[in-house]
């Protein structure tokens, strides 16, 4: 391990100072914050819950992000999910996003860990069963197979950032419940990903529409999902071909993403792809992302007023960088058989 705890701790203290509202257990937005930016203030929260020193306050925080995240809940929908604003009469509800609900579910996971509370897995795999009724399975659809960005009825893209964490969460609650369905459904989605969005130089194109056109833009997080999910389906099988695509990715990746390209990316982007990357690290004994990691946060803490990062240009603070600068530190400061 790596890091420095002090300012992880320090950007998730700036974090709730700016941006959270104590009486509804949400943070400002629309009024509210959209659940995207919410996930990662759950994420963050269970990061730093995993450093010895800090579990007792963080566990604290936990139970406050969990009942945060029950004014995003859509029973009535089916199957259930998470939408992507907070339920009435808090806010206004909505569609619900594939990717929003798998960071929730792994978060979740990753807090049933913490705290084997059967109602966390319950409501991971509530989400899993939403993701698997969205795989896109009509024959008549280019590269047919795939998990859509949202339910919305015109948004019909299949994703990298849709399907690599839907079997990051089918093999993690295949390790958990021993449901080979999970399983199967992790390796469906992690083998459609690689034939239909696998580009020439070893890296990830975002998403497929469609009419079959291919949206080839390359972002830090798609590779650090399937880069996560051939590590999580060589750790569930035992299959070295899945190992050996997850180093492939990473290398190709380490020589596309330099600092300054992710320093050029959504915060969020980066942290996702760290925390891959890490994973990987620790089963592979090569740790390059380590040191990618460091430097990345030390450049961020140049950038920031009173605790609180600024990005872009003009820069400007939001609470999804906040909540992805904050996890990269955590990431750096603890073990990375917690990262899942």
């Amino acid at each position: 391990m790596h890091g420095n705890p002090a300012r992880g701790i320090l950007a998730f203290e700036a974090m709730q100072q700016s941006y959270f509202v104590s009486g509804a257990d949400l943070y400002r937005g629309e009024p509210y914050a959209f659940l995207w930016p919410f996930s990662q203030t759950l994420a963050a929260t269970v990061t730093l819950a995993q450093i010895p020193s800090q579990r007792a306050r963080f566990e604290q925080e936990l139970h406050v992000r969990l009942a945060g995240l029950s004014h995003y809940w859509q029973p009535t929908t089916s199957p259930p999910s998470y939408a992507s604003a907070a339920v009435p009469p808090l806010g206004p509800g909505g569609d619900s996003f594939y990717d929003d609900n798998e960071w929730v579910g792994l978060e979740l996971v990753r807090a049933y860990e913490l705290q084997p509370e059967p109602q966390l897995l319950s409501q991971a795999q509530q989400i899993m069963n939403f993701v698997i009724a969205g795989w896109q399975s009509q024959p008549e659809l280019p590269c047919a197979g795939g998990v859509p960005f949202s339910t919305a009825a015109n948004n019909t893209d299949r994703n990298t950032i849709t399907d690599g964490p839907g079997a990051e969460l089918g093999v993690r609650l295949y390790q958990l419940t021993g449901n080979s369905a999970y399983l199967q459904f992790a390796e469906r989605a992690y083998e459609w990903v690689r034939q239909c969005l696998l580009e020439s130089n070893g890296l990830y194109a975002d998403h497929i529409e469609t009419s079959g056109t291919i949206d080839h833009s390359l972002w830090s997080y798609n590779q650090g999902v399937m880069i996560g999910a051939g590590v999580l389906l060589y750790q569930a099988t035992q299959d070295g071909m899945y190992l050996a695509q997850a180093r492939h990715t990473a290398a190709a990746a380490l020589t596309h993403f330099t600092l300054q390209r992710l320093d050029s990316e959504v915060p969020f982007f980066v942290s996702i792809y760290m925390r891959n990357l890490l994973y990987l690290d620790s089963v592979t004994h090569d740790p390059p992302g380590a040191k990618l990691a460091q430097e990345y946060v030390n450049h961020a803490w140049q950038h920031r007023v009173g605790g609180v990062f600024l990005f872009g240009s003009p820069p400007g603070a939001d609470l999804l960088g906040q909540a992805a600068i904050v996890q990269v530190y955590g990431l750096l400061s603890t073990p990375p058989k917690t990262y899942f």
